[in-house]
């Protein structure tokens, strides 16, 4: 075991908090429905990890030094639509959406000054990106490397996970094949070159976030990990090669218990999972390590302070769960980005649980209870049933062609809708305990000039750069993308060759070509 962060575990009046119960299922063993660690937070708390970005990358780097000195232990980027979407900041599409919801990055200069003064072999990030992924985390190794910290020394995940974009959300580029080809080939190089990085993290958020239940929340994501695995090893990996750094990334709303029992399940469906369909010996291959993010879409911009409670009741229920990492979102975000403030108030809800709930002194402390074991094994099977209804349909590519999750996502939404409208489910604010307010709540105002600001950066860069070292370099992206060659390479030649984003991504466009997936309608 682990050495733990207390020589005693006592309760605020004094009573000894044991060691450990007597359970089934310990946490540490097989099949790790308790947790994946033998200690858990006794040992080591989860990271809280606040996501962030807005507008420039200068302004961001000044949001993530301020988490960080008020006791952020991780970085967690949000990216605007662009560069989601792997176009620069000057593209015609972009007019409009310049730092709007996210950090614009559109060049190594830009991802430079994102992580200026922050030293990256102290700190691990985390990067909401999926098409254009592999060119951000070659940017963001590049960046390493100027601070003279090795790829080999870096620590964090890249989302990656392109099917939950074709299910739900909608930032994909690639069709299905080539996308798949990218991640695998991000696998492969990060298993030799990057091996502390997480190089994926598939993610059942935002389908939640879409309308999905619990249950379906970790069989669509669980199905979706299993489509990686399979991809990987055709592609000629060995799944203990890479299934170690696969990493997930959960929802966690409302129901309290329901959450907690959810992860408890997902933990075990996944080793179970692993463990009778792949040959794998390696026992970190079994081990689900998951981020979670508590539930944006339950946040209500009516009476605001009110999502100050819901955030609390989801964070514990994410502790309590056993998560490794944990964002809390700020009581404001239903109006607008966070305020230096509310992004304060998120950070210390973590903190407070962390300290003062006693909720991080015990291993699964609602193991045992008769209702949240009911709920972990309802869960699991009704979730095994999903995954092998998929499977039935050839895997989660095949469902997603056919818009069979988009289907079940929908009705699953519309459901809610109205529940909520008939009055059936109470929202407080909105149907419930309702009141004539005047909202003094204003949104975080943007630079409207960004846009303007990062063309003319855009510009100069084209004109001062070494074009005939971009252009050989971007006709290696192609002959790659054309190829069976490895891109990851190829792509970091071009980053260190001041080819941007857009650029890349126009690349690979020649030679891949986009897609439109089904709407499930």
């Amino acid at each position: 075991m682990a050495e733990e962060r207390k020589s005693e575990w006592k309760t605020l009046s004094g009573l000894k908090i044991p060691e450990s119960f007597a359970t089934p299922n310990a946490a540490g063993q097989p099949p790790y429905t308790s947790g994946i660690h033998e200690s858990m937070y006794r040992s080591r708390l989860w990271t809280m990890r606040q996501y962030a970005g807005f507008s420039s990358a200068k302004e961001t780097n000044e949001r993530f030094k301020l988490l960080l000195s008020r006791g952020q232990k991780g970085l967690s980027v949000a990216f605007d639509l662009p560069t989601q979407l792997g176009l620069d900041a000057d593209d015609e599409l972009s007019l409009g959406e310049v730092g709007k919801v996210g950090v614009s990055i559109s060049t190594l200069d830009d991802m430079r000054e994102l992580f200026s003064g922050i030293p990256l072999d102290n700190v691990s990030t985390s990067m909401t990106i999926n098409a254009p992924a592999m060119i951000l985390l070659a940017m963001y190794i590049v960046v390493a490397e100027e601070q003279g910290v090795p790829s080999n020394k870096i620590r964090g995940t890249i989302q990656n996970d392109i099917l939950k974009e074709y299910m739900a959300r909608g930032t994909y580029v690639f069709p299905p094949e080539e996308s798949m080809r990218l991640i695998t080939d991000i696998f492969s190089y990060c298993s030799a070159e990057v091996p502390l990085w997480n190089t994926i993290s598939i993610s059942g958020y935002h389908i939640r976030e879409a309308g999905c239940t619990a249950t379906q929340e970790v069989a669509f994501t669980l199905s979706s990990a299993i489509n990686y695995v399979d991809a990987a090893i055709e592609s000629g990996l060995d799944i203990d090669e890479f299934a170690p750094r696969l990493s997930f990334f959960f929802n966690c709303h409302n129901d309290f218990f329901e959450e907690i029992a959810k992860f408890r399940a997902a933990r075990k469906l996944w080793h179970d999972l692993i463990d009778t369909r792949y040959n794998s010996t390696n026992p970190k291959s079994k081990k689900l390590r998951f981020h979670t993010q508590v539930a944006g879409v339950s946040l209500t911009a009516q009476q605001p302070l009110n999502n100050i409670a819901r955030v609390t009741i989801q964070a514990l229920a994410a502790v309590c769960g056993g998560t490794q990492s944990l964002h809390t979102n700020s009581y404001d975000e239903a109006i607008g980005l966070p305020t230096e403030d509310s992004a304060t108030i998120a950070l210390r809800t973590q903190q407070i649980i962390a300290e003062e709930s006693g909720a991080a002194d015990v291993i699964d402390p609602l193991g045992g209870s008769h209702y949240v074991e009911y709920l972990t094994s309802q869960i699991y099977d009704e979730a095994m049933t999903m995954i092998t209804e998929i499977d039935s349909m050839g895997g989660a590519m095949a469902a997603i062609k056919e818009g069979w999750q988009q289907r079940q996502i929908h009705n699953s939404a519309f459901k809610h809708l109205k529940d909520v409208e008939s009055g059936d489910r109470k929202i407080v604010g909105v149907n419930h305990g309702t009141m004539n307010e005047n909202n003094p709540i204003k949104a975080m105002k943007l630079d409207n000039e960004l846009g303007d600001k990062q063309r003319t950066k855009l510009a100069n860069l084209r004109k001062e750069r070494d074009r005939n070292a971009a252009d050989s370099a971007l006709a290696r992206v192609r002959n790659a993308a054309k190829g069976n060659d490895n891109l990851f390479p190829v792509v970091i030649n071009a980053i260190r060759s001041d080819c941007t984003l857009g650029e890349i991504m126009q690349a690979m466009k020649d030679e891949f070509g986009t897609w439109m997936a089904p709407s499930g309608f």
